[in-house]
């Protein structure tokens, strides 16, 4: 099981947002660190098949980006994942199971796992515009891993969360880590730091670092002392 990214590349005009990455990722947890403009968000993107390439490929478990059988391994928590407002959150579970075409027994029960998971299984019947902001990213979360993925694709999932949520998060994303591909971008270094043993850190489209660090290294001084604290905007 590894997701192959072979000389991928996205150019939008005159900007390269992706600039020729190959990458193997096996089963474990790898954290995408970078900047704002970075191309984190437009790399994942292309790994979900939500752009399309310039140029180079991806497949995982040799099943390229386009196939069925690629989406039917894939959980994907964007930066703002679209709900409906009027919807409960076990409704909306539902309604995205039905999409990723899980039967309606089955889909029922993992979805009241999956609010159990991750802490909403006391108010699954209120509708998704009562969430507070942490309550809809568990939400997301939650839809993100109805299919059983065995590639799981998470952008910024924590945000909104709190320091005790975060916590919960780390532990199922390292449990998830061990029988499936989890990539996970964020802007905080301490989600990356706990829970990943290998780090990607990306730069105007690049991947400029590729590898594990000291564990008695702090990573974010790490990162910080590497590329310091400017942005790459556009």
């Amino acid at each position: 099981m590894e997701l192959v990214m072979d000389r991928l590349s996205k150019q939008f005009q005159n900007k390269i947002a992706v600039d020729r990455v190959s990458l193997r990722l096996a089963p474990g947890v790898t954290g995408l660190l970078g900047a704002n403009g970075a191309g984190k968000t437009t790399l994942m993107r292309l790994i979900c098949g939500i752009l399309k390439p310039t140029a180079g490929s991806v497949a995982f478990d040799g099943q390229d980006v386009g196939t069925e059988e690629y989406r039917a391994a894939l959980g994907y928590l964007p930066q703002d994942f679209g709900y409906y407002p009027d919807f409960s959150g076990l409704d909306f579970l539902l309604y995205m199971s039905a999409l990723k075409g899980l039967d309606r027994r089955q889909a029922r029960r993992r979805s009241l796992q999956l609010l159990d998971t991750v802490g909403l299984s006391d108010v699954y019947r209120r509708k998704v515009k009562t969430y507070s902001g942490g309550m809809r990213q568990r939400l997301g979360i939650a839809q993100a891993l109805l299919n059983d993925p065995k590639l799981l694709i998470l952008d910024e999932p924590t945000s909104g969360l709190d320091p005790r949520e975060r916590v919960r998060f780390r532990e199922l994303i390292a449990r998830l880590g061990k029988d499936s591909v989890v990539l996970l971008s964020t802007h905080i270094v301490s989600d990356v730091e706990h829970i990943a043993d290998r780090v990607l850190i990306m730069k105007a489209g690049q991947i400029v670092h590729d590898g594990a660090w000291d564990r008695h290294e702090d990573l974010e001084r790490f990162y910080l002392a590497q590329f310091g604290e400017e942005e790459d905007h556009g």
